[in-house]
């Protein structure tokens, strides 16, 4: 793992959270996301300078960190509103039936009632993300398995590694007792054959 002063923290966004991961490179930090595209080169992704937005993502490097963008509310509020459609209105041309009959030549001709306007198409409904969020929970799932079984593996490395460094301190220990004890042994063969020969 880089060294903490090597780390630099970058963001892009994740549906309505926006994703940041403290790592060495950009390379490092799409890794993290799991993204196969340059998503720094197309604008999605960018370098994080804010101390604050940086604290918790250094305190976890190679972690993504996920933010939501807003309040629920002001998701909602982001989304495109409905036009109204607009109710047809059709005046009907007053009838003369009291009074007596008049002759053709009197009578005012009917003006034609003006045509309403058309009302306007209702929008598409807006595309369901329903796919897109079970598709993304699969996603972190998947990476948050990966990740607690490679620190399982991790912990099972440094207990092993303890393990070594232990059984080589009590080798040596044990060893230099057994070289002491042939060092003896070897001392007192010397004195009593030498005895021996007079």
């Amino acid at each position: 793992m880089a060294r903490a002063g090597k780390l630099k923290v970058y963001r892009t966004a994740a549906g309505f959270h926006d994703a940041y991961v403290a790592a060495p490179s950009q390379k490092a930090a799409l890794a993290a996301w799991g993204s196969d595209h340059d998503l720094f080169a197309r604008g999605i992704a960018e370098l994080v300078t804010d101390a604050d937005l940086s604290a918790e993502p250094l305190a976890s490097p190679g972690v993504v960190i996920k933010r939501s963008r807003g309040t629920t509310a002001e998701q909602i509020a982001a989304l495109p509103a409905r036009a109204p459609a607009t109710s047809r209105k059709v005046d009907a041309p007053d009838e003369d039936e009291g009074g007596p009959r008049r002759s053709r030549a009197k009578v005012a001709p009917t003006p034609t009632p003006a045509a309403a306007p058309k009302p306007k198409p209702k929008p598409k409904p807006k595309p369901s993300r329903r796919a897109l969020e079970a598709a993304e929970e699969a996603f972190e799932a998947c990476e948050s398995e990966f990740r607690r079984t490679l620190r399982k593996i991790a912990d099972r490395e440094a207990a092993l590694a303890r393990e070594r460094r232990e059984l080589e301190r009590s080798r040596d220990r044990a060893v230099e007792k057994a070289r002491a004890a042939v060092e003896d042994e070897k001392q007192r063969y010397d004195d009593a054959l030498a005895e021996w020969k007079g």
